[in-house]
C-alpha cells in the first residue's frame, strides 16, 4: 500500500489542501499558468516549505530526512535535471540494460552525451530513471508536454501499466483535457487559492 495523504496544506496562494491518493491511482491536477501546480508538487517532495502536514503510508514527511523522504516520494519536473555528460551515468547497472521499449530508445541511449538529447528524450529518460529508483508516489510536472501525439499516448499507456503494476500514488499534474480523461482516476482544478474536486472519476 502506497497511500500518499495531504491534510490542510498550504503553499504559495494555495490554502489547505487536503487529498488522499491511494496506491495504483491517479490523481490529476489542473489550473491556470501560475496557480501553484507545481508549487505544490514541490510541497510534497519537501522541495519547498508549506504549512500542513504529508503523509506516505502514514509515516509523516516531517519525521524523515528531506532525501529519504524523496527516494519514496520522487518528483519528475517539467524540465528534468541531468548531472553527468553521460546518459548511463544517471542510471544504476540493471536500469542501463531495461529501458522499456514503449519509451522508443535504443539501447545504445545510455551511451548517447546528454546534450545530444532534445527536450523530449530527456523527459521519456527522465520517466524512467524516477521509476527506476522503486519509489511508492510519483509526482509528474506535464510529463508528456514536448512529446507529440503518437509519443504521448505511449507513455501515457506505459505509464498507466507501470502505476498499476507497482501501486503507485500518483500526483500528475496535465493542462491537455484529453489526457486528464485517459489517465484520471479523480480531476482537481486549482480555483484561486482552493483546489476544486471536478469529479472525474471513471
Amino acid at each position: 500500500m502506497s497511500e500518499l495523504r495531504l491534510d490542510t496544506v498550504s503553499v504559495g496562494t494555495l490554502q489547505e489542501v487536503s487529498l488522499q491518493i491511494p496506491d495504483g491511482f491517479v490523481a490529476c491536477i489542473s489550473g491556470a499558468s501560475g496557480s501553484g501546480k507545481s508549487r505544490l508538487l514541490r510541497a510534497v517532495a519537501d522541495l519547498d516549505p508549506h504549512d500542513g502536514r504529508i503523509y506516505l503510508d502514514g509515516t509523516e514527511q516531517a519525521a524523515l530526512p528531506a532525501h529519504e523522504w524523496r527516494k519514496r516520494v520522487v518528483m519528475i519536473p517539467a524540465d528534468s535535471q541531468w548531472w553527468f555528460d553521460e546518459v548511463g551515468a544517471h542510471f544504476a547497472e540493471d536500469a542501463r540494460h531495461t529501458i522499456p521499449a514503449a519509451l522508443g530508445f535504443p539501447p545504445e541511449v545510455m551511451d548517447w552525451p546528454v546534450s545530444r538529447l532534445s527536450s523530449g528524450e530527456r523527459q521519456r529518460l527522465a520517466l524512467w530513471r524516477a521509476l527506476a529508483m522503486a519509489p511508492e508516489a510519483l509526482l509528474l510536472d506535464e510529463p508528456t508536454a514536448n512529446l507529440d501525439e503518437d509519443m504521448t499516448a505511449a507513455v501515457e499507456a506505459w505509464l498507466l501499466d507501470e502505476v498499476r503494476r507497482r501501486n503507485l500514488a500518483v500526483l500528475w499534474v496535465a493542462h491537455d483535457q484529453g489526457q486528464i480523461r485517459r489517465v484520471a482516476n479523480h480531476h482537481y482544478r486549482i480555483s484561486g487559492s482552493l483546489l476544486e474536486s471536478m469529479n472525474g472519476n471513471h
